[in-house]
């Protein structure tokens, strides 16, 4: 067990930590305000390599292992959490799961260049009545000869109005529940699909969420992601790589509190003395650190369960719980150090606050995860064996 980075590693992280300090801490306060950041962040993003960190460099990618995913998740949170969530959407939701359940032709067509960073991916699923409850999606896909006909409705879906292509979910079968749906890759300038934005969000304001719609949308049958009735499957594993890259942007966004308030406790004074010499500020600090420990150990272990082509569910969902109910603590306590300033966006500490509510809910809430842990403590629940897996690191070059 090395709990050290690796060389490569350890230049991602300072190559990532460059790119934020000089292109996106500076815009970020203005970019909150008016309620999305600037595109060209994707090409800077594909230039350095980060757009398919952790695809096979067969596919277009980089090629680094799936820590290095989670390094770069938790360096881009500590600049904001909008960008981390369009590359844990990219990568994680969408690249992943083709990588995973795709035919060659499909990676062909579409990981190539989403791994290159010319095309950019999201992910379908939730419904304005199906979000924790997946198997109660309404949205229908019916064949008719060589097509599947699409119409239905999502929302709350990240890079709604950016991304090129969609990894969507519809029922085939709709007597079947869970398994009568399926998965389809679509894309975004076929007639029959439109998106609008979702405007008013508490956080994550600089990025781009909204909801998507298909009338009539024709999908070629050759767009059936896996099989027919396999969506729910799909849909279960690509959360544990998108739970694992959340989970990963939870730990900068404790980082970024745990800077902002280290450095405002020796900036301020009361009663004679630095703020960081009170003891119950000192608690906040010391829970933070804690919190950042814990998390980060969480996120590698399950990066590393990955790393081995093991199944990892169990795992990355303790992550997923446990590192961003830390950062929405991080971030409440990092405003009460900063006083009536953490309650004002001159400093950063209320748009961490705001930010780390939402990561509590998506992917999974809080509760969602809590029962997980427990059935599977009890021996309730137990993974199958799925018909496709991720690849393990040590294959990508037999990919």
């Amino acid at each position: 067990m090395n709990f050290e980075l690796s060389q490569e590693q350890k230049m991602l992280q300072e190559t990532v930590r460059q790119f934020v300090d000089q292109e996106i801490m500076p815009h970020i306060q203005e970019w909150d305000r008016k309620g999305e950041f600037d595109p060209k962040l994707f090409k800077r993003m594909a230039e350095l390599g980060f757009m398919g960190i952790c695809i096979p460099e067969k596919y277009g990618g980089s090629g680094m292992d799936y820590n290095s995913l989670a390094i770069l998740c938790e360096e881009l949170e500590r600049g904001d959490t909008a960008i981390r969530t369009a590359v844990s959407v990219h990568i994680g939701l969408n690249s992943l799961t083709i990588l995973q359940w795709g035919t060659e032709e499909q990676k062909q067509k579409y990981l190539v260049p989403m791994a290159k960073g010319e095309k950019i991916g999201a992910f379908g699923l939730t419904e304005p009545g199906a979000g924790s409850d997946v198997a109660n999606i309404q949205t229908r896909a019916v064949k008719e000869g060589d097509y599947y006909i699409l119409n239905g409705q999502k929302t709350w879906i990240s890079l709604s109005d950016i991304a090129d292509y969609f990894i969507v979910f519809a029922k085939t079968d709709p007597d079947q529940g869970h398994r009568g749906i399926s998965a389809f890759i679509v894309e975004r300038d076929w007639e029959g699909f439109s998106s609008r934005p979702i405007k008013g969000k508490l956080g994550i304001r600089a990025g781009n969420t909204g909801e998507l719609f298909f009338e009539n949308l024709k999908v070629p049958k050759e767009n059936l992601l896996g099989e027919e009735g396999e969506g729910f499957k799909i849909a279960m594993s690509a959360l544990d790589n998108g739970r694992f890259t959340v989970a990963a942007g939870a730990v900068g966004l404790i980082r970024a509190c745990l800077e902002a308030s280290v450095k405002y406790c020796h900036e301020r004074e009361t009663f004679g003395k630095p703020i960081g010499r009170h003891q119950l500020v000192q608690q906040m600090i010391a829970n933070m650190e804690a919190g950042y420990q814990m998390s980060r150990l969480l996120v590698f272990r399950a990066g590393e369960l990955k790393n081995q082509g093991k199944r990892n569910t169990r795992e990355t969902s303790l992550a997923k719980w446990k590192a961003c109910d830390f950062a929405f603590q991080a971030a409440n306590d990092a405003v009460e150090i900063h006083g009536a300033y953490g309650f004002s966006d001159e400093y950063p500490v209320e748009r961490y606050l705001r930010n780390a509510r939402g990561p509590v809910i998506y992917e999974g809430t809080r509760e969602i995860h809590t029962i997980l842990q427990a059935e599977y403590v009890l021996g309730y629940r137990k993974d199958k064996p799925l018909r496709k897996t991720l690849p393990a690191w040590h294959e990508f070059e037999t990919v």
